[in-house]
């Protein structure tokens, strides 16, 4: 018993570590080991059906009928793919994917049986012909098939570590026929090798089914024909870039073929010419099996690892880049050599296939499957039977007729020895043209991954201002909702506001009143031009047909635009008869230009209405003194007006303080922040202010102990005035703030990086600085691993399990560590839209924050394409759903901070040091942690969270003092008792009656 149980304790150490060795987590690792077993049993019977057919096939034929079989091999993999594809539509996934593989031995059995009991010798040679066909075909659906099912059973960052792990399995079967096959001939005949060799392939089969059982959650239970409209339509907006992100995939792989087919077809001439029958078959399963054995080693210890490191698109093109520069170079090194210099070409095409057949069954295959997880799950596994097997069944038979017509040409026009270096040179030029579209699919593929989350958004960036502009003419002319012309009015402001009133003067009289009061304020705010005065002079022309609103905004505008305006014809508008907007607009044109004897009467006009009885009067009176130069005897009746009953009014005083720009009454705009009904509206006037407010309105941002919603306002006022010096303020903020202060400014900042010619700003200047600042919070987070770890596992000298109330307030702890976490997490997702595309990041942190394992992943591999700092691999670990113990490692390794395991007491203690670090709800845990322990504080702890702006802080450290320090307590108590937050208030209140019932007694 005692030998079986050390034997469990040694597999459980084991088992993790073996899992590190291969790269693999252990909750892939039973999905990993199934795929492994069956791809590795499904190989082992194609690789010895493969070999017995070529050593019959080289027997019959020869080379000189190879071309044709690429041909032949071209056509019979397409139609199988479509047949594949279309039985995808007709039956569930798991039911076509199972039943393929013993559909398609049954031909083969059938051809083997003919074979025999054909005795006419042509019709022996068909059937090695079809033999060798249908073999080639078996290899395309079962590539397919083990890649459909990877990509069912894992996310976009699982198979990244797990499929080259399940591809070994290829290699497995390398290794296992390459060394059997040559004992298998020994026995028995190479018909009979493949009859076995099917039965090899059912028993896959069998464990296929198992898996697919197994895992059915994986796959959809519904044909593609069945899947809804809405479900296909989510997909309709990435349509485009789909498209050609398949083309690209379809021409990536099919070039991969023709390279492996060309390098295969000089290799296997090379043999031929050299080997005989029997010769061949052992040859090529001993070279099978020590390409196995080398495959396999860097298969499982580094292609998983590089992969990760370097991306999938590094690894990719590792292939074209060996295959197409080192072929030439080996060819002529051996050629140098005098002992092998009459086989240099045999033995080059044998180093060269074994680079070809090397990184083509490690990096490449496990590449493959990768590419296709961009795609959309619904329509992903078609698209990768039409892509990935059309594409190999194309390119197969383009290379074989490519080699036909070169032997053809190279037999007429080159001279004999220069005859094999054509076909070098063309292997050349197809891995150039295959480097060049894995450059252009590497784009594309952050871009689908990108807009598999995110949508277009339309911008000035990415439209045409003329056709916008005609656009925008053409829909608000003719018939539509007025929502959406409005849209197009705000739109066209946003794009172009100085070039708006050419568009929208022209329209005026076609406009509804709403939209012709927009249309004006929009050409008001580019500035009044003369040019544009004959379309506005008609809307006076006819008051009592002309809204008032709009009236009034049209005789502002020509008072303004007119060079040497007549005043006189505007005292007419300031009897009390006239609408009470046109009056106050008349009046505060004529306060702006008129002479001293027309101010007095505008100013009496004003100040009637400024105490006014009516709202409509005050508010249209306040809008009016917007316009006023100077506001003379009007100030006396601002003080009255901010203190107005009607909100109206309050928010019109606001705006009219920052247009005439009253410095006295600035507080105002500051106090207007505090009220939600007010605070939209000081926000604005503040923006007006632009430098003027930004001192004031820092004040209040950094001042802790003003409300929090205030505080975040603040720094959005900020970064929406725009200015340098607003934007230099935010940044020497956000270095110096921490927690949810930072988190304040990286939002305020995200809202100018949006904005043109801003975004620039960031890679230029601050770069470095974001940088520092996610080390910073990187090295913060090492802490809260390292806190969250020392206190689950509690020091067993202090025996805090014996008391329950100390396990639930640890619980708590631990948690506010983990709700820390995820804030820093949040505040690096910010950090990194600072330094590149929001769209991306946008699409990245969409997934990050999602539950789903398989969303997560795909948020980490947009990351991993788009972040270029040195610190990115800590940032996806981090990142990542991982232990806690797990990323502290990581961390420690990466030197961002030194970790060794402390006692409880010196952990809090550390703890309490980064107190402005910490979020209230955590520092307020510490110190209900340190009451139920007793762990003894500084009194420079203690003290700092007694005058901690939140009052749960405040009232954990009384509760502390009054468990730890009686006397201290009773000193402070007195000052605590006019306390702003009713619970420290309730609590001192409490505490005081407590100890005068001592005192008496």
């Amino acid at each position: 018993m005692e030998l079986k149980n050390h034997w469990l304790a040694a597999n459980k150490v084991a088992l993790p570590r073996l899992l590190q060795w291969v790269n693999l987590r252990p909750e892939e690792s039973e999905r990993t080991r199934i795929m492994f077993v069956f791809y590795t049993t499904v190989c082992v019977g194609l690789r010895w059906a493969e070999d017995s057919t070529v050593a019959l096939f080289l027997d019959k034929y020869g080379t000189n009928l190879l071309p044709w079989m690429y041909i032949a091999s071209a056509a019979m993999s397409a139609g199988l793919v479509f047949l594949y594809s279309w039985l995808q539509k007709i039956f569930p996934l798991r039911r076509v994917i199972v039943a393929i593989a013993p559909c398609m031995l049954m031909p083969l059995v059938l051809l083997i049986l003919l074979r025999w009991a054909w005795q006419v010798s042509y019709l022996a040679v068909i059937s090695v012909f079809l033999l060798r066909l249908w073999v080639d075909a078996l290899y395309v659906v079962n590539d397919l098939n083990t890649s459909i099912v990877a990509n069912q059973l894992f996310n976009i960052r699982e198979i990244k570590r797990t499929y080259p792990l399940v591809s070994s399995g290829l290699l497995v079967a390398d290794v296992i026929s390459g060394f059997s096959l040559p004992w298998l001939v020994q026995y028995t005949t190479l018909n009979k090798i493949i009859l076995i060799a099917c039965i090899v392939i059912l028993l896959g089969s069998g464990i296929l089914f198992y898996l697919t059982h197994h895992y059915r959650a994986a796959f959809p239970e519904t044909p593609q024909r069945l899947i809804s409209e809405e479900q296909t339509s989510r997909e309709r907006f990435i349509k485009s870039p789909l498209k050609r992100y398949v083309w690209q995939l379809f021409a990536f792989v099919g070039l991969l073929q023709v390279i492996g087919l060309l390098v295969d077809f000089q290799y296997l001439r090379e043999l031929q010419s050299n080997l005989g029958d029997r010769e061949l078959a052992s040859f090529l399963g001993l070279f099978g099996g020590m390409l196995g054995l080398c495959e396999l080693l860097l298969q499982w210890f580094i292609s998983s690892r590089l992969i990760e490191r370097m991306g999938v698109f590094f690894t990719a093109t590792l292939l074209p880049i060996t295959v197409g520069f080192s072929l030439p170079g080996v060819l002529v090194f051996l050629h140098l050599i005098p002992a092998i210099q009459s086989q240099s070409f045999f033995w080059g095409l044998v180093i060269v296939k074994f680079c070809d057949e090397l990184l083509r069954y490690t990096f490449v295959m496990s590449s493959g499957p990768i590419l296709y997880q961009p795609i959309p799950e619904a329509i992903r596994s078609r698209m990768q039977t039409l892509s990935g097997g059309t594409a190999e069944a194309i390119a197969t038979g383009l290379t074989g007729a490519l080699i036909f017509v070169t032997l053809l040409f190279c037999g007429r026009f080159v001279p004999v020895p220069l005859q094999k270096w054509v076909l070098v040179a063309e292997t050349m030029l197809i891995a150039s043209a295959c480097l060049k579209v894995v450059w252009e699919l590497r784009s594309r593929y952050v871009e689908l991954l990108v807009l598999s989350v995110a949508r277009g958004h339309l911008s000035a960036t990415n439209v045409g201002l003329r056709f916008f502009k005609q656009g925008v003419v053409k829909a608000l002319a003719e018939k539509g909702s007025e929502a959406d012309k409005r849209s197009c009015i705000e739109l066209l402001a946003q794009i172009d506001s100085q070039g708006a009133a050419e568009v929208l003067a022209p329209l005026l009289f076609k406009l509804t009143p709403d939209l012709q009061r927009q249309s004006l304020e929009v050409m008001l705010m580019a500035g009044a031009n003369p040019a544009y005065l004959a379309a506005i002079r008609p809307l006076l022309e006819q008051p009592q047909q002309t809204n008032p609103e709009v009236f009034a905004l049209a005789l502002r505008y020509i008072w303004l635009a007119e060079p040497n305006p007549n005043l006189s014809l505007l005292e007419e508008y300031l009897n009390p008869r006239q609408n009470s907007l046109i009056r106050a607009t008349a009046a505060a044109l004529v306060l702006r230009q008129g002479t001293p004897m027309q101010k007095v009467a505008a100013t009496q006009t004003m100040r009637r209405m400024l105490t006014h009885k009516q709202e409509r009067e005050r508010v249209n009176g306040v809008r009016a003194l917007r316009e006023a130069v100077y506001l003379q005897a009007l100030r006396i009746y601002i003080p009255n007006l901010l203190q107005d009953e009607s909100l109206r009014v309050r928010c019109a005083v606001l705006e009219m303080i920052a247009a005439t720009h009253l410095e006295e009454y600035y507080s105002a705009l500051i106090a207007a922040l505090y009220y939600k009904s007010t605070r939209s509206t000081a926000m604005s006037a503040l923006i007006l202010l632009e430098n003027e407010a930004v001192e004031m309105l820092l004040q209040l941002a950094i001042n802790i102990y003003k409300p929090e919603i205030v505080r975040m306002y603040a720094w959005r006022t900020i970064a929406q005035i725009g200015t340098q010096e607003a934007l230099e303020t935010l940044w020497e903020n956000l270095e110096s703030s921490w927690g949810t202060t930072r988190d304040h400014i990286l939002h305020s900042l995200l809202k100018i990086h949006k904005q043109p010619g801003i975004t620039g700003l960031v890679d230029r200047f601050y770069e470095s600085q974001v940088e520092n600042l996610i080390e910073q919070e990187l090295k913060f987070l090492g802490e809260i691993y390292a806190a969250y770890i020392d206190f689950k596992t509690l020091d067993e000298k202090e025996n805090y399990q014996s008391s329950e109330r100390i396990v639930i307030v640890s619980e708590l702890l631990q948690r506010a560590l983990l709700e820390l976490e995820l804030d820093v997490k949040e505040r690096l997702l910010l950090l990194l839209r600072l330094l590149y595309s929001p769209e991306k990041m946008q699409a990245a942190a969409f997934n990050l924050r999602s539950l789903s394992v398989v969303n997560l992943a795909r948020g980490l591999e947009i990351l991993e394409h788009t972040v270029t700092l040195s610190s990115k691999s800590l940032l996806l670990n981090t990142l990542d759903n991982r232990p806690q113990a797990e990323k502290l490692q990581h961390l420690v390794e990466a030197k961002i901070l030194e970790y060794e395991n402390m006692v409880v007491s010196d952990r809090l203690h550390r703890l309490l040091m980064l107190g402005n670090l910490l979020s209230d709800w955590c520092l307020a845990c510490c110190f209900h942690f340190a009451q139920v322990t007793r762990i003894r504080l500084t009194s420079s702890e203690i003290l700092m969270s007694l005058r901690h702006p939140t009052g749960f802080v405040r009232e954990a450290a009384i509760a502390y003092l009054h468990l730890v320090s009686h006397r201290v307590l009773l000193q402070i108590l007195p000052q605590l008792q006019k306390d702003p937050h009713p619970l420290v208030a309730a609590q001192v209140k409490e505490l005081l009656e407590k100890y005068q019932f001592k005192n008496y007694n």
